[in-house]
Formats: structure tokens, C-alpha cells, sequence
């Protein structure tokens, strides 16, 4: 796949100048410099050659076959270019002009009309607005940065031509070895999922790190990115984080859930690392490029000094690791090789005086504990450290089953320790935090490739009676739907309802009241009221007929003043439920990934903390249980401070019932079922309110 994008044999470059100021001839330069073998033909009206190769004044004039055309005229003579290059035979353009989409309306129109010629052609477009690709594998550096690096596994894909500048110039000053470098723009027409699909297969790309500002194809970039992450780690940084989309949003599903969590959501799903900075990018990539995957998550530190081996424990704790203590076996071999002021617990110190021999057997007696998954080695500069000798040291004892991180803390005196860490392969980090931060990605994605495969329940439901009600509210025009219809379906999917009926006076009102059973709960009933507590609109605990009649009466008051253009049904009279512990489950639909369910505790957990958890739809039980376990609060769930457990399997069965109706019904925008009160194991969990909201009708 892309073949004549990564892999060309013939090259034009359309627009190839002998200026050195110009685009065109630094493409020609770094074609030149990086040894491409191909043939590279370059289109110039004037010259007759540049940098020792014959030019021509167009494709036609060269007359022979071409794989990939790279284009750098003026805007303006974009499409004849292009034009030019398919009948050249051309697989693949590359248009690095700017000026198209990212300009405005125009742009964007001449834009696509680009894309149409190439498509109708069967040719594939990157761009327009980028900065090219590079292969070191194929000696082909066909962008227009200065700075080259060497070889190796880690290819980066990017949105930012600037961007990739700036880690090729990294990269280059890191001697950090990379594969592949696509620059890919506006993405008019190849975008960061066809990039990812061919990494994914590429045999000299062993991580696939990218930068992002948004993605074109949600349900393919999930597929995509799924199928990538189960042969190679994909690590990415998604800049862009907005709310987009929430000030729409009429639920507190809606409300809370925004584009920057919809990605998180994609990325947990489909197995991609998310790096949270440019630093954490490369951080996580290099692990992965030459660690193995650590089998669990227990951390054996060794350093030269109790603060940083603090720092490293401390990082540990706060990202979940495991600091466990070496066996009682490794702890007796390590007092015998370590000075009797050393410590052997974790961290194990080997004290400031410590050369490189002495680290060295206390790495080789953790490296043999089954206890330790995984050993962060920190060094300072002191006199008898002799940072070079360790990193040699530790390289070739290293037997590469266990994840080896060092953090050689320093400038001048460490650098050549550094510099020989990485030529060994193994990922050296200014501070433990950030090689602890790795480990951390390391585990995570170790964890997601030893998931069970997913198994996503069906419940038998009645669709009937769904129907019944979408199909009224569209014929109705109403996009809102309360609380006696949302109830009507969720009993059809099988919620627990408490007996409940809509009463349009005070009368009926009492009636209900009477047959239902006391004690009773009104709600006011209306397509315009949301948030009824807000408009006087509920009352619980009603234990008489009388309280019912005042209730009902003084609700009806209260509403009419404070919305007086409300649409008023009358009043949902409904049997007063035990009590449990409110909890909130809801789905809002993402426009790129579709319908993401939110999991939280009611009250202040939601309205002042946000600790709520996301999850795209559909689910399995695992994931359910997971998102409950996601929340700050899930300890008082499982109940913290001899308060009873309540019935975790309820919330998440309900979890997974939400996500069969929202992937069965698309219509269904957002939902949200606040509170759902729970009890404990054997008390029945129930729907004390809930609402939707409805996609605009197409009619």
C-alpha cells in the first residue's frame, strides 16, 4: 500500500529551482544528498540542469514514466501540474504548495477540485500544504528540511509541516534513528488513517508516533488504529483540545463529554498510546522502539542517591506502578556485593561511591527477580560513577527480557553516557519521572494487548415499543423526550420502572396517587422544562391525598410563573423508590466516533468534581466494570469506611443495556438516566429519572 509514495523508483520534482532560497531546489538538494538511487526529473522551464541533473521543461518533454510527482509551483499552477503528472503516469503527487483549504472558502474550493482530477484519475494526493515524505530506509528525503537522521524504527506521521521540521531537527542533534516521515497537511485525500494502515504492514517501522490536530474518518481511524495496535505500538499527541460541540449539548452527558474526550475515548479503545506533550511522544516511542513489553507492572529502581531514587518512587506511586521489594533471595545477594550501609529494599541505593561494577551486580540480581517486571536505573555525576563505562556496562549485561529505562541526571559530565545509551538501544531520560512516565505507557499497552477478545452482549428487548415512541416524536416534530417517554424506553430494554402514570390535574393526580400506593413522587412534565428541580418542578415524599392536591396545585404556581411559555403536561405522578446510592449514566453522540457513555456518582461527584468516566459504545462487561472502576469515587461504590458495597453488576449491566440502545437506535442524541438509585446485591436498582434528546428529523 502507498508503494510509489514510500518507495518510488522514479521521482519528479515539478517546480525544481536552481535558487537556493527557492522550495524547489531544496527538494532537489535533499534528493541528491540522501543518496536517493532512483531517477529523480526535474521540471524547469529555464534550466538546464540542477545540481548535475538534466532538467526538463515538462513531463511531457521528459516523455517516461513516473511514480510520484512532487509539486512545488505556484498556486496557480497547481492543477496543470497536476494535470501533467497523472498523464505522466504518477501514482501518487505530493502537493507542497500552500494556499488551498487552510485560506478559506476558495482555497478550499480549488481545493477539491484537485482531489476530484486525482481521484478520477485513480492517483493518490498528500496534501496540499505539507512538507513531503522521507524514507532512510530508501535514502529518499523528498521534504524540504534541512536536518536528516539516521536509520531506525520509529516512523512519525504529522498534520504540522512545521512540526516535523522541528523532530527532524530533533532527531538528527538525538541521533534518534527513524524510518519513515510523512508530512501530510490538509489531508485532502490521504490522511493519518491510510498513513497508519501502511505503517502498520511497513517491516522497518516498529512504532508508528503521530502528531494530530483532528481526525476525517472516526469508524475507520477506530478499525485502523486497532489493527495497527495489535502488531506495533501507535503513539500519538492530539493537539486541539476543545469543547467543541458542548455548548449544544442540552444533558449532562453532552455537557460534560467534549471533542479532547471523544479522542481519549477512540485512543482507549483502539489500543493507541496518547503522549500528553511533544516530550512524552518521542518518550513513549523510544521505549517501545527498543524495550521489551514488561510483563507486569512491578518497578525495581537502582541508583546512586537517595533524592532522585525518591523522585523515580514517588513518580512510581503516582502513576500506579508497583514498587514492590526485591525477594528475599535478591535481597540476601544484594548485601552481599553492596556495602553494608546500601539499601536493598526499593529503591535499592548502592550509595554515592558506587562505580559502575557495583551497580552492574545489583542490576544483574534484579534483572534475574521474578518479583521485577520491569528496572529504571538513575545515575548521578559523582566522582566514581563513570557515567560511560556504566552505559556500556549495563548494555551488554542487559539480556532484553525486562524493560531496561535509565535516567543519567546531568549535563557535560553525563553526556557521553548518554550519547552511548542510545547508540546501545537502550532509552535514556533527563529525570526518573519521565522514564517512570514511559514505563507507564509500556504497561498500559502491554495490559491492552493481553485483553480478552471482545465479546459484546445482546439482551433481548422489545424494539416494538421503542419504535412506537421515536416514530410519535418524529411525526411530532419534538426532538426532546422526557422523562414518561424516555422511561417507556428504557422498560423496553429492560429497567427496572417504578410504577408510575402522567397526571393532568389535581383529581387525577390523587387518583394515581391512591392506586400506585403512598408514598409518591411528582414531577412536573414538560418538553421545555430540562432541568425540573430548577422550576419548582419536583416533590417527593408525598404521604396523602391532601399533599398530593397542595402539590400538584402549588407545582403548577411555581412552574407557570418562572416559565410561562412552557408547553405544561400535566404532572408525573410516581411511586417513591428506596433509597441507594444516585449515580448518573448517560450518551451523547460523537459526530467522529458515535455514541460514548458516561458513568459517575450523582450530586456534587458530578456537578462540582466532573469525576466521571467515558466509553464508546458498544461495550463489554469488562469495559463496563472498567469505567466504573475509572471514577476517583469508585471506592465508595465498593464501600469505603464500613459503608455497604453497592450492586456494582446492576451499574454496569445497565451500561451495557444503554449501549445496545444507543447503537440500535442512531436517532437517539443524547440520553441521559439521573439519578439511577442502587442499592446493595439483591435490592433492584431503578431509574428515578431520565430524558433524550432526538437527531433533528430529516422530513
Amino acid at each position: 500500500m502507498l508503494e510509489t509514495l514510500l518507495y518510488p523508483k522514479t521521482i519528479a520534482v515539478v517546480g525544481a529551482s536552481r535558487n537556493p532560497e527557492k522550495v524547489g531546489y531544496a527538494f532537489m538538494s535533499n534528493l541528491t544528498r540522501s543518496g536517493f538511487g532512483g531517477t529523480i526529473v526535474p521540471i524547469n522551464l529555464e534550466a538546464p540542469e540542477i545540481l548535475g541533473v538534466p532538467c526538463y521543461k515538462s513531463l511531457e518533454e521528459y516523455g517516461g514514466k513516473v511514480d510520484l510527482s512532487v509539486i512545488v509551483v505556484g498556486g496557480r499552477y497547481v492543477k496543470e501540474a497536476i494535470q501533467g503528472s497523472i498523464k505522466a503516469g504518477a501514482k501518487t503527487i505530493v502537493v507542497i504548495t500552500a494556499g488551498f483549504k487552510e485560506v478559506g472558502a476558495k482555497g478550499a474550493e480549488a481545493e477539491q477540485e484537485l482531489v476530484a482530477l486525482c481521484q478520477a484519475a485513480g492517483v493518490r494526493l498528500m496534501g496540499p500544504n505539507c512538507l513531503g515524505v522521507l524514507n532512510t530506509h530508501h535514502r529518499m528525503n523528498a521534504t524540504f528540511a534541512p536536518s536528516l537522521p539516521p536509520a531506525g524504527p520509529i516512523s512519525v506521521i504529522s498534520q504540522s509541516g512545521a512540526l516535523c521540521v522541528a523532530i527532524l531537527d530533533w532527531a538528527a542533534s538525538q541521533k534518534l534513528g527513524l524510518a519513515k516521515v510523512i508530512s501530510f497537511g490538509n489531508k485532502a485525500d490521504l490522511n493519518e488513517v491510510d498513513f497508519i494502515q501502511a505503517l502498520a504492514a511497513d517491516s522497518e517501522t516498529k512504532v508508528i508516533a503521530g502528531y494530530l490536530e483532528s481526525i476525517k474518518e472516526g469508524d475507520k481511524f477506530l478499525r485502523v488504529a486497532e489493527q495497527a495496535a495489535n502488531v506495533k505500538p501507535v503513539v500519538i499527541l492530539k493537539v486541539g483540545i476543545t469543547q467543541a460541540g458542548a455548548k449544544a449539548a442540552s444533558s449532562h452527558t453532552g455537557s460534560l463529554a467534549g471533542a479532547d474526550i471523544a479522542y481519549g475515548a477512540a485512543f482507549r479503545r483502539s489500543g493507541v498510546i496518547r503522549a500528553e506533550n511533544f516530550e512524552a511522544l518521542f518518550d513513549y516511542a523510544l521505549a517501545f522502539a527498543t524495550q521489551p513489553l514488561p510483563a507486569g507492572e512491578r518497578l525495581a529502581v537502582i541508583t546512586n542517591a537517595g533524592g532522585p531514587g525518591i523522585m523515580a518512587a514517588d513518580a512510581a506511586e503516582s502513576v500506579g506502578l508497583k514498587m514492590v521489594a526485591p525477594s528475599a533471595a535478591s535481597q540476601a545477594k544484594l548485601r552481599a556485593v553492596l556495602p553494608a550501609t546500601a539499601a536493598v529494599g526499593n529503591p535499592v541505593d548502592v550509595i554515592g561511591d558506587a562505580e559502575p561494577e557495583r551497580y552492574l551486580k545489583a542490576f544483574e540480581i534484579l534483572q534475574a527477580d521474578e518479583n521485577i517486571d520491569a528496572i529504571v536505573v538513575v545515575a548521578t555525576p559523582q566522582n566514581m560513577t563513570r557515567p560511560l563505562e556504566l552505559a556500556e556496562k549495563l548494555a551488554a549485561a542487559n539480556q532484553g527480557q525486562k524493560p531496561l529505562l535509565t535516567a543519567f541526571m546531568g549535563g557535560e559530565e553525563v553526556a557521553a553516557g548518554k550519547a552511548r545509551l542510545m547508540e546501545l538501544g537502550i532509552p535514556n531520560y533527563p529525570a526518573p519521572d519521565r522514564a517512570v512516565a514511559a514505563l507507564r505507557a509500556m504497561c498500559d499497552y502491554a495490559a491492552w494487548r493481553r485483553r480478552p477478545p471482545r465479546m459484546v452482549d445482546r439482551f433481548p428487548v422489545n424494539r416494538r415499543r421503542v419504535d412506537r415512541v421515536l416514530q410519535w416524536h418524529t411525526r411530532s416534530g419534538i426532538q426532546q423526550v422526557g422523562e414518561v417517554e424516555a422511561k417507556e424506553i428504557l422498560r423496553a430494554y429492560d429497567f427496572h420502572i417504578l410504577d408510575g402514570v402522567l397526571a393532568r390535574n389535581a383529581d387525577e393526580s390523587v387518583e394515581v396517587a391512591n392506586r400506585i400506593g403512598y408514598p409518591v413522587v411528582l414531577k412536573i412534565s414538560s418538553p421545555d422544562i430540562i432541568h425540573k428541580s430548577d422550576f419548582g418542578g419536583v416533590r417527593i415524599n408525598l404521604a396523602s391525598e391532601e399533599q398530593v392536591r397542595d402539590a400538584f396545585d402549588l407545582m403548577m404556581l411555581r412552574v407557570q410563573k418562572r416559565a410561562p411559555n412552557a408547553l405544561i403536561r400535566g404532572a408525573y405522578v410516581e411511586k417513591m423508590g428506596h433509597r441507594g446510592r444516585e449515580v448518573i449514566l448517560g450518551m451523547t453522540r460523537d459526530p467522529q466516533f458515535g455514541p460514548m457513555l458516561m458513568f459517575g456518582l450523582g450530586g456534587i461527584f458530578v456537578e462540582v468534581m466532573k469525576d466521571v468516566t467515558f466509553h464508546l459504545a458498544p461495550i463489554t462487561a469488562e469495559e463496563a466494570m472498567q469505567m466504573l472502576m475509572g471514577t476517583r469515587s469508585y471506592a465508595l461504590l465498593k464501600g469505603a469506611r464500613g459503608q455497604a458495597p453497592v450492586d456494582l453488576y446492576a451499574i454496569a449491566t445497565a451500561l451495557q443495556r444503554i449501549s445496545q440502545l444507543a447503537t440500535d437506535y442512531p436517532e437517539i442524541r443524547e440520553l441521559d438516566i439521573n439519578p439511577f438509585i442502587v442499592g446493595v446485591v439483591g435490592i433492584e436498582a431503578y431509574v428515578a429519572d431520565a430524558r433524550m434528546t432526538l437527531a433533528p428529523s430529516a422530513n
